[in-house]
């Protein structure tokens, strides 16, 4: 007897496949290109970092010994283009702060690592992205909370945020010259007008070869990288000078319009020659440099406290500046004109940096440029805060607690990326040669009992109290740093394909 058996009713839902591989494999090689930029600058971080030697490829063969991030990762030739966006964020970093464009990258790589194990775990970019923006929110009242005021008269807290800075170059055993000298200049050109803004661009620096680092100084007044002319015969020193910015040819005069002169015997010519030579003499008792750059042109009228003549019919007393000496003097390798006791001079300054070699007077103009920025932050935000790693472990430890407030992805994805700053410390120790995984501990327990300034001493090998080591910076640079990496990170999370357009 057969038994009769009934085909199973077909399903009314359909179920549909969407294949996300595509997008899986551009976001993977986005944060697989912009992990190994990270990567590569994550050696260079703290004082006992690692320098690059950065040599270009063209015929001229330019060869750069540094450790600064920005520097390093602009030389780079990076074709991938979330690569290129930790370079520009190493440059945003720089225009912000002006310090910390090392620790920008490397946290943001650190960033993508933990991104990409949520989104291995099942996480949607979306969630990550949007946890990690009120990661950043909260990370920066963190850090408002540890922060210290400061005021400018306060000079040895500014001198101690410089050194910081200044510690990790390759010039770090001139930071003590290089330090005060980096404040005396900054707060000289801060107008009483404008407390909250200091303009680098009135911070000359001139580079000029020989001597060491310990020559380099402020100077007071102005200095043109070139000696004077002598094609008259003109003096070399002058006292009480009248000095007068001029645009045009100091020569014997032309005429207006293009026309020939001819000149029919030898009497004519020795007329005119001497005519020309008496012209000459009437200026030879004028100091004239030459060929001055035009971009140069704004500091130097500024500074002289002059303005600047179009023409010979121009030459009045109210457009000249006044000065005690104006003399050409012997400098290393060369010869430069020095303009000192400027009357009513301009709030600008002059730092003459000087060096055995170009590499040294390069990087030490690159050090001396982060020590101002480091000043500049704490003119326009005037708090400090420890360094040493102590900011980034209290971040981390304090997200992980308000992750454990929350509820869902967001508080799974927000414990992830608390974690990642920890990377900071990590690298610290690990690039000064400590065991890094018993530092981070040991900085853990310390902070959990409520020492929120213990860091990590890298010269003494332990963890101490950094504000006692007057190892502090600029609050404006750990805020800008965890505020530009979490937007970094959150753009490249955000991309899923990459569309290439003739």
């Amino acid at each position: 007897m057969a038994a009769a058996v009934a085909a199973p009713a077909p399903s009314r839902k359909t179920e549909t496949y969407t294949d996300t591989k595509r997008r899986d494999d551009v976001r993977g090689a986005n944060i697989a290109a912009a992990r190994a930029v990270a990567d590569a600058v994550r050696t260079s971080l703290g004082p006992r970092g690692m320098d690059k030697m950065i040599a270009s490829g063209d015929q001229a063969q330019e060869v750069i010994i540094t450790n600064d991030g920005a520097t390093i990762l602009s030389r780079m030739a990076l074709l991938q283009p979330a690569a290129r966006m930790l370079a520009e964020l190493s440059r945003s970093q720089d225009a912000a702060a002006g310090d910390g464009t090392t620790t920008v990258v490397v946290l943001a790589g650190s960033l993508l690592r933990r991104a990409q194990s949520l989104l291995s775990a099942g996480a949607h970019p979306t969630a990550a992205a949007d946890a990690l923006h009120r990661l950043a929110t909260r990370a920066v009242e963190i850090l408002h909370a540890m922060a210290i005021p400061i005021e400018l008269s306060d000079r040895e807290s500014l001198v101690k945020s410089a050194s910081t800075a200044l510690n990790s170059k390759v010039v770090s055993q001139y930071s003590t010259l290089l330090s005060p000298l980096a404040v005396d200049a900054a707060l000289s050109v801060v107008d009483p007008a404008h407390p909250d803004l200091l303009d680098l661009r009135d911070i000359r620096i001139v580079k000029k070869l020989g001597g060491t680092v310990d020559d380099t100084e402020l100077i007071p007044g102005l200095i043109f990288d070139k000696k004077a002319s002598h094609a008259a015969g003109g003096p070399t020193r002058m006292e009480n000078a009248k000095i007068a910015v001029i645009q045009f040819q100091i020569s014997p005069p032309k005429t207006d319009i293009e026309q020939s002169v001819i000149v029919s015997d030898y009497a004519q010519m020795d007329r005119i020659l001497r005519e020309e030579r008496n012209y000459i003499l009437g200026m030879a008792k004028i100091l004239v440099v030459k060929d001055v750059e035009r971009d140069e042109m704004e500091f130097i009228t500024k500074t002289l406290n002059c303005l600047p003549i179009a023409n010979i019919e121009h030459f009045r007393t109210d457009k000249f500046g006044y000065a005690d000496v104006v003399e050409e003097v012997s400098v290393g390798e060369g010869k430069v004109v020095k303009i000192t006791g400027i009357k009513d001079m301009g709030r600008t300054a002059t730092v003459l940096v000087r060096g055995s070699n170009q590499l040294v007077i390069d990087e030490a103009e690159r050090s001396l440029h982060d020590a101002l920025c480091v000043i500049r932050c704490l003119v326009s935000k005037r708090f400090l805060i420890a360094g040493g790693g102590a900011p980034e472990i209290e971040m981390s430890m304090q997200l992980a607690a308000w992750a454990k407030e929350l509820r869902g992805m967001e508080s799974y994805c927000i414990k992830e990326f608390a974690e990642a700053l920890e990377v900071i410390p990590y690298t610290l120790a690990e690039n000064a040669g400590l065991n890094p995984i018993s530092i981070v501990t040991e900085l853990r327990n310390r902070h959990a009992r409520g020492e929120k300034n213990t860091g990590i001493n890298v010269r003494k090998g332990q963890i101490t109290n950094i504000l006692e080591e007057n190892v502090v910076q600029p609050l404006l640079v750990s805020t800008s740093a965890i505020t530009l990496a979490c937007e970094c990170v959150r753009m490249i999370l955000k991309i899923d394909d990459i569309v290439t357009v003739r």
